[in-house]
């Protein structure tokens, strides 16, 4: 969830913040401590910095343009003013790392107030603290490896199966990949199976997501008010469903999701409003339709542009296939005989980044390297640059899959973010790709309708949602 948010900041920011935070912040007098020495770089014009800079940076082919020539000139840590606060960047993998595991002592989450509107002021992405602790093990607990491998997976399965029966001619495969993400996380925390109520639901997401990337002022964007209107319709929506499941409970009714471990969790005599439980499931919701279908969807297009790849992928599925039977659902030991599928989800994930980083703010002087990062710096931590960097990976800016058959050093990679805000759904969205991946390539083949290039802000992804034209296989069922 934390990583699908945290480019949203670099929109979000209204006028007069610019100019208050430009008084306040950007000159170096303000701060008593002068004799701190921060790392070196520049602020750029006064009130706006270097966002003009950043943002048309990023209307290039490049992926980190902005941070590119700024790491060339100064070093990979540095010292920015972009919407409207002095930031300090890091494109260091080790200065990440120690960042993020240093959530809640040296450093904390640092979000707009506006982003409450869309995610709710009790998601998991705005908690801080114990009740973050809690909650965050909480998630965990119900999407790890042995959940996934006993209940989790015959539903993903399933639901790939089902969405993918339904694939002819030319799709984009964007919108498809859109669908089984939200069809597998509605029924991980609800237990809700494909019908016109989850799909009215999903439509109404979409507008929740696009507003994401907009300035947060309904007044003045059209986008920002549907967002704001759709998301009141999907809570009330949600908060019917959390209603009749607690008269279910009541009548002794047990389901197996994350909404009977919210009901479970209840401790001290104090149960989970409905407010805080439905803040919580949209939350949960925005992080796994969005994240895992980019990276699904780029995943094919890398492997269509690299086909010596697509055909070691297929030879290993085929393996699987031709032992088990097409019509037999996968299980675990299959999905633990697919060492090529994860070097390609570990590469599609390295290199597509469909987040740049995270942020962050100082609550103490902190000491990075030879620099000292003032108490209330705001902080970014720049994953997609780390895992681009040609010091950290060779040729870092190419897919290659077989890099991983090298090296299971992961010290420079963490696409799923770091420390105490790990991603808590990691291990879900690597199963969830690895089974679309083998349904995908036995099923079907297929060709690129039209070119489609990838874009980068505010997140990565590709222009016309990749358009591709399937056949399907000859598949003995």
């Amino acid at each position: 969830m934390e990583l699908f948010i945290s480019f949203f900041l670099l929109l979000t920011l209204p006028l007069f913040t610019l100019i208050i935070r430009y008084i306040t912040v950007s000159n170096p007098n303000n701060n008593n401590n002068n004799k701190l020495r921060p790392p070196p770089g520049a602020t750029g014009l006064p009130f706006i910095g270097e966002t003009l800079q950043l943002i048309s940076a990023y209307k290039t082919e490049n992926p980190e343009p902005f941070i590119d020539a700024r790491v060339a000139k100064y070093g990979t840590v540095f010292t920015t003013h972009v919407f409207g606060e002095r930031t300090v960047f890091s494109a260091d993998a080790e200065t990440n790392r120690f960042i993020l595991q240093n959530e809640g002592r040296l450093f904390e989450s640092s979000y707009p107030s506006s982003i409450a509107n869309l995610v709710g002021k009790h998601s998991l992405l705005l908690m801080r603290g114990s009740f973050h602790r809690r909650m965050h093990s909480l998630t965990m607990s119900f999407a790890n490896s042995t959940i996934i491998k006993d209940h989790l997976l015959v539903d993903i399965d399933r639901l790939v199966r089902r969405n993918l029966e339904m694939w002819t001619g030319r799709i984009l495969l964007m919108d498809e990949a859109k669908k089984i993400t939200f069809e597998l996380t509605l029924k991980q925390l609800l237990s809700i199976d494909p019908c016109e109520w989850s799909e009215n639901l999903r439509k109404e997401y979409m507008l929740v997501i696009e507003g994401f990337f907009c300035i947060p002022l309904p007044f003045f964007s059209l986008t920002y008010r549907r967002a704001i209107q759709a998301r009141k319709r999907v809570t009330e929506a949600l908060h019917l469903v959390v209603r009749e499941r607690r008269l279910e409970r009541e009548r002794g009714v047990k389901k197996n999701d994350m909404l009977a471990a919210l009901f479970d969790n209840d401790c001290d005599d104090v149960m989970f409003s409905d407010d805080e439980i439905v803040d919580f499931l949209v939350s949960l919701l925005v992080a796994g339709y969005d994240t895992t279908s980019t990276t699904m969807t780029l995943a094919v297009k890398f492997l269509t542009d690299t086909p010596s790849a697509l055909a070691q992928l297929k030879e290993e599925h085929e393996e699987i296939r031709a032992r088990k039977g097409a019509s037999l659902a996968l299980e675990w030991d299959d999905y633990k005989s697919m060492p090529f599928t994860q070097c390609v989800v570990n590469e599609t994930l390295r290199i597509s980044n469909i987040i740049s980083g995270v942020f962050r703010r100082a609550i103490t002087d902190v000491r990075i390297k030879d620099y000292m990062i003032p108490k209330g710096s705001k902080v970014f931590a720049s994953l997609r640059a780390a895992h681009l960097g040609q010091d950290n990976f060779e040729n870092a800016r190419v897919f290659n899959p077989w890099r991983w058959q090298k090296t299971s050093d992961s010290t420079n990679f963490m696409p799923f973010g770091g420390g105490p805000r790990r991603c808590p759904g990691h291990d879900l969205a690597r199963v969830a790709l690895s089974v679309f991946l083998h349904h995908l390539v036995t099923r079907f083949s297929w060709v690129a309708a039209e070119d489609d290039k990838l874009v980068f802000f505010p997140t990565t992804r590709t222009q016309k949602r990749y358009p591709i034209m399937v056949q399907r296989r000859n598949v003995v069922e």
